[in-house]
């Protein structure tokens, strides 16, 4: 593993520090009335000089807490920011967690796409139809699954294996050199696009499941289809043995 310390300490330098001082004061009770105990806090700021010490000791002022508050509401923006809609949620979104490290899952219908292939596979690429697949993303890993049908997906949805080349058997798509930059900004709308486009834009290259995602050798389903503008098969598909509901808990 690389020690990646030194590179952190080169791009970050400290530059302040808060020195918070709390007092307590004890409740009084008398003959005619009682008080609760109060807490009086005092922050005191520091520079930091440049041999890493702190300096110029001084009551936090306003200008700085200005700044802080700023920053807080920053960070408080970021975290209700990620994965929030814009508006009422999409009806193709299946379930949404905005939690930690939050992901969506999603569905798409059946439809024409754009699909690249690598010059050693001998498929053309081009216009091809697929058909309906369930999505489900965080901010650095896509999963897919592809489903039978039209219809929205229910909780006990049988999910069928993605018939598309680097994928691995439980759905996890290998994205290769694709540069990800999915921010923990994205509202829900942006996130899917994002991901479609990642997915869709890049190149297949070869099939890690041993051309078992789907009935027929999976590349030569490909390059039998190239072209001809059929939609694609339905019986190719194969059951993961996973239901919608299982992929979400």
């Amino acid at each position: 593993m690389k020690n990646i310390s030194q590179q952190f300490n080169s791009r970050f330098e400290p530059f302040k520090a808060l020195l918070i001082y709390r007092h307590d004061e004890a409740g009084e009770i008398s003959r005619f009335q009682s008080n609760e105990p109060q807490t009086q806090i005092y922050v005191e700021s520091y520079d930091i000089g440049t041999n890493g010490k702190p300096v110029n000791a001084h009551p936090l002022s306003v200008k700085e807490m200005g700044a802080l508050a700023e920053l807080l509401q920053t960070s408080q923006d970021l975290k209700g920011g990620y994965l929030k809609s814009r508006g009422l949620l999409p009806l193709n979104v299946l379930y949404v967690n905005q939690q930690g490290n939050g992901y969506a899952v999603w569905h798409s219908p059946p439809r024409e796409v754009t699909l690249f292939f690598t010059a050693d596979l001998n498929i053309p690429s081009g216009k091809f139809k697929i058909p309906a697949m369930v999505w489900k993303a965080d901010a650095e890993h896509l999963s897919v699954y592809a489903l039978k049908g039209k219809q929205r997906p229910a909780g006990n949805t049988a999910l069928q294996h993605a018939p598309y080349l680097n994928i691995y058997n439980s759905g996890q798509v290998c994205m290769g050199t694709v540069n990800i930059a999915i921010s923990k900004t994205e509202c829900l709308e942006d996130f899917m696009s994002l991901w479609e486009q990642y997915f869709f834009n890049s190149q297949f290259s070869h099939s890690i499941s041993g051309n078992h995602s789907s009935r027929t050798n999976t590349t030569d389903l490909w390059r039998t289809l190239a072209g001809t503008g059929r939609d694609f098969p339905q019986e190719e598909l194969i059951k993961t043995g996973y239901t919608l509901k299982q992929i979400i808990v």
